[in-house]
């Protein structure tokens, strides 16, 4: 039995220590604040600020784990590299987390050195930097923070006139102490995928089938598995996913993202070292082993015999509505009583306007109408309302 330390323990983390648990591993989960999800499924919990790099060394010397599993961006990541010198397993590596966790990292590795088809890209650090680098890359443009998730401080800016609005936006939504932000040409892709990729520390390197998903304002709304896509495509991402997570190093699942055009061809657009949100429609059980399984089995360097997709899925998340810091829900029966549906609430304390509180899950065989399966999931999903 392995004891693991996760950072960060939100609805993600929750259904990888479940996986973990039923490896028989012991679990610590780790947030800045009491009762995340992941912490009522955990055999302990420990609440504190993980951008303060002495509290976060001060729980790993009183855990003294074998494994440290990040789950968010924000952490003092580079302390990580003090805990693989202690011989302490860094998932999936301490190079990897303090890459991915800053946009400029991964960018600079991604086009410069591995030399992957990105978007064209500037930085700034101030609003005279900003305006700067949207006159060099041109309108329509993207605006990110250099640290952000779930698509915080993200906007599409089409013109001089939204770019004070863009900026004030992106600082607002980053993680951290990273005051900048990335400035992104808009390529008008036909659709967009996560490419779920395993690495192993004593196996090749897998690949999940294709996930098309539908974002807004940069965080995710639905996905469905397996997106089709042309095989000179898939083959491309596959590649350029291959390149990156092993320059990285490391074992365990990456969510790689990708921009699909007919007349760009594949472009790679971001990584995360970890389950990726738009993979919880594995829950349906479209794969013979979902990405926290994946996951799991990677950490604990146990075989993966191969990744199959059984049948088709689709996801579409349940927001909330209110405030309110004792959430309740309605509609749960209309949804429990659909065929080939699952209900995952994630056990969230406290409910914002807008924030992921849940998901729907539907499946159907691979041959079934895939746009009637995604419909039927965000009907589904929209009858659930927290109150």
């Amino acid at each position: 039995m392995k004891k693991i330390l996760l950072l960060g323990s939100g609805e993600l983390g929750k259904e990888l220590v479940i996986a973990l648990k039923r490896k028989g591993q012991y679990v610590v989960a780790c947030d800045k604040y009491a009762g995340a999800p992941a912490m009522q499924v955990a055999d302990e919990c420990r609440v504190f600020p993980m951008l303060d790099g002495d509290a976060l060394m001060r729980v790993v010397d009183e855990v003294k784990p074998d494994i440290i599993v990040p789950e968010i961006e924000a952490i003092r990541t580079e302390r990580l590299y003090d805990c693989e010198q202690r011989g302490i397993q860094v998932v999936p590596s301490a190079r990897a987390v303090n890459f991915t966790m800053n946009r400029k990292s991964i960018r600079e590795l991604a086009h410069t050195e591995l030399g992957l088809h990105t978007a064209d890209y500037r930085y700034a650090r101030t609003f005279e930097e900003f305006q700067t680098a949207a006159q060099e890359i041109g309108y329509p443009l993207i605006v990110k923070p250099l640290m952000s998730s779930s698509g915080h401080g993200q906007s599409k800016v089409d013109s001089p006139d939204e770019l004070q609005k863009a900026w004030d936006a992106a600082c607002a939504g980053a993680r951290g102490d990273i005051m900048e932000v990335i400035v992104e040409q808009f390529i008008p892709f036909d659709y967009e995928i996560t490419l779920l990729t395993v690495t192993q520390q004593h196996g090749p390197t897998l690949f999940c089938q294709p996930i098309g998903h539908v974002q807004k304002g940069g965080d995710y709304r639905e996905s469905f598995q397996p997106r089709r896509m042309r095989p000179e495509h898939l083959r491309e991402a596959q590649r350029m996913a291959a390149l990156v997570t092993e320059s990285l190093t490391g074992a365990g699942i990456w969510g790689v993202e990708f921009f699909v055009s007919e007349r760009e061809g594949v472009l790679f657009s971001e990584l995360s070292p970890r389950p990726h949100d738009t993979g919880m429609v594995t829950l349906a059980e479209t794969q013979n082993l979902s990405e926290f399984e994946l996951h799991a089995r990677a950490i604990l360097d146990l075989p993966i015999p191969g990744i199959t997709q059984e049948r088709q899925g689709a996801s579409a998340v349940i927001l909330s509505e209110v405030e309110t810091d004792h959430p309740d829900y309605e509609g749960m029966a209309d949804v429990c009583a659909a065929e080939r549906t699952r209900l995952r609430i994630f056990g969230k304390p406290v409910a914002h306007v807008g924030r992921r509180m849940g998901v729907v899950v539907c499946w159907d065989t691979l041959d079934a109408d895939q746009d009637a399966l995604r419909d039927k999931t965000k009907a589904l999903a929209a009858k659930v309302k927290v109150v």
